[in-house]
């Protein structure tokens, strides 16, 4: 289990630092799951990208100080900061416990890129090179919104903070 006493980054320069690292995990995860995509099993990757995003959020969230219990433990002035800008931003998994349905929701968002990914599958080789790619990207490209969606969050609980 994380320690959830790490607290929300406390500069600027920490919060770039997060992000980065943040984004270089989503990259890692993107390519789990396109190598999973790559199987020629129609399926099998559905089942494997939502415990890999589901796990994604929860670190993400954790990296930026973000988790539920973290958020519990900031001041109340901070902590109605926080919550404020999760909803401003629309950031519907940001400092939430995520579940599969959550982010199951999330994915079908993107139904278009998960049907074409699961037709490639249909074609031998080109087909999963195909699912595997589409997989990648559009793994990434939910992840890089989260990291993104969470930085803003921190960034606006850093300014409340400043302005006490």
């Amino acid at each position: 289990m994380k320690n959830d006493w790490t607290v929300l980054p406390s500069t600027e320069a920490d919060i770039d630092e997060v992000r980065e690292r943040c984004r270089r995990l989503v990259r890692r995860r993107a390519a789990v799951s396109a190598g999973v995509a790559a199987v020629p099993i129609p399926g099998i990757d559905v089942v494997s990208d939502l415990r890999l995003f589901t796990q994604l959020i929860d670190d993400v969230n954790h990296e930026f100080g973000l988790s539920p219990a973290q958020i519990d433990r900031m001041q109340p002035k901070l902590k109605l900061i926080a919550y404020e800008a999760v909803i401003s931003l629309g950031g519907m998994l940001v400092g939430k416990v995520v579940t599969r349905e959550l982010v199951a929701t999330v994915l079908k968002r993107n139904a278009g890129k998960i049907a074409a990914k699961q037709a490639g599958k249909l074609v031998p080789i080109a087909g999963q090179i195909a699912s595997a790619t589409i997989g990648f990207f559009a793994f990434r490209q939910i992840g890089y919104q989260h990291v993104e969606a969470c930085a803003k969050v921190a960034r606006q609980v850093l300014a409340g903070a400043e302005n006490r």
